[in-house]
């Protein structure tokens, strides 16, 4: 599971809590299990997440040079990917409204000796209100934060609205799968593997509430029709062994706006300031 991965309740274990509803409970819940949430990602998933994260990195289709943000951050693990792809003549935010992720991020930031992860700036904000101005990122990864927002239309607004024309986002999550037997499996890993794992951990009751926020996600289906109903021309969920889906929407480049960059291109090309250069 990524660093913002799952969405237990938060307050008193007790056997009637009720599911966590509320955005502020949430980002308190985050905060509080951030210090074991790494080491817990490694062993639920047996190093896979790497892999899972590796590929929406992929599929966000981020290159050298290019403006990128990392939704739902958590300590970072996307970021770090991103900021590889993009190198050093690029740009990586990493967003999340838990402080206490960020100061993990940022930490490890500073531990590590790779220079391209200079790059990198930590905000802490909202996904459902972004401090970014429309069309400003070549790409969006959402590593498992999609499921825990408390609007995820909102949510793929936003994305949508910050994004640049042909560019893309890719959303990683848990995939709630019509296969019944697939489904099956899935809640038995959670019963007898996962919550085990993490009452060693003290987090048991915590990541019950994990199989109740898959069953209230959406389909593959749904969050296609999701991506196309906020605004994206192409919209496909990817299957990753059954267990995860990836998300990838495209804003397309829509035709006045391609024949303006045009334009523009040409324009700048046949400056005089060019012509100089050219002669």
């Amino acid at each position: 599971m990524a660093a913002s991965g799952y969405l237990p309740p938060v307050g008193p274990l007790t056997a009637n809590r009720r599911p966590v509803r509320c955005a502020a409970e949430r980002q308190a819940l985050f905060s509080r299990i951030a210090p074991v949430y790494d080491n817990l990602n490694d062993l639920l998933s047996l190093g896979h997440h790497r892999i899972w994260k590796r590929m929406a990195v992929s599929w966000s289709g981020a290159k050298e040079g290019d403006n990128v943000l990392d939704l739902c951050c958590g300590s970072g693990d996307l970021a770090f990917l991103l900021s590889e792809e993009v190198g050093p003549n690029g740009g990586v935010i990493g967003l999340d409204f838990s402080k206490e992720q960020l100061s993990l991020a940022s930490s490890r930031q500073h531990l590590c000796s790779k220079a391209c992860y200079n790059n990198i700036k930590w905000v802490e904000g909202n996904a459902l209100d972004l401090p970014f101005s429309d069309c400003h990122f070549d790409a969006v990864t959402m590593g498992y934060g999609l499921r825990n927002v408390i609007d995820k239309r909102k949510a793929m607004e936003e994305i949508y609205r910050i994004l640049k024309p042909g560019s893309k986002a890719s959303v990683l999550d848990f995939n709630k799968s019509t296969n019944t037997l697939l489904a099956s499996i899935e809640e038995w890993m959670l019963d007898n593997i996962v919550v085990p794992v993490a009452s060693g951990y003290g987090l048991a009751e915590e990541y019950k509430y994990l199989k109740t926020s898959i069953q209230e996600f959406l389909t593959g289906k749904e969050l296609e029709e999701l991506g196309m109903e906020v605004g994206f021309t192409n919209a496909k969920h990817y299957e990753i062994g059954g267990l995860m889906g990836n998300l990838v929407s495209t804003r397309q480049m829509r035709f006045l706006i391609f024949i303006c960059f045009l334009v523009w291109q040409f324009l700048r090309i046949m400056s005089p300031g060019s012509m100089k250069l050219a002669l």
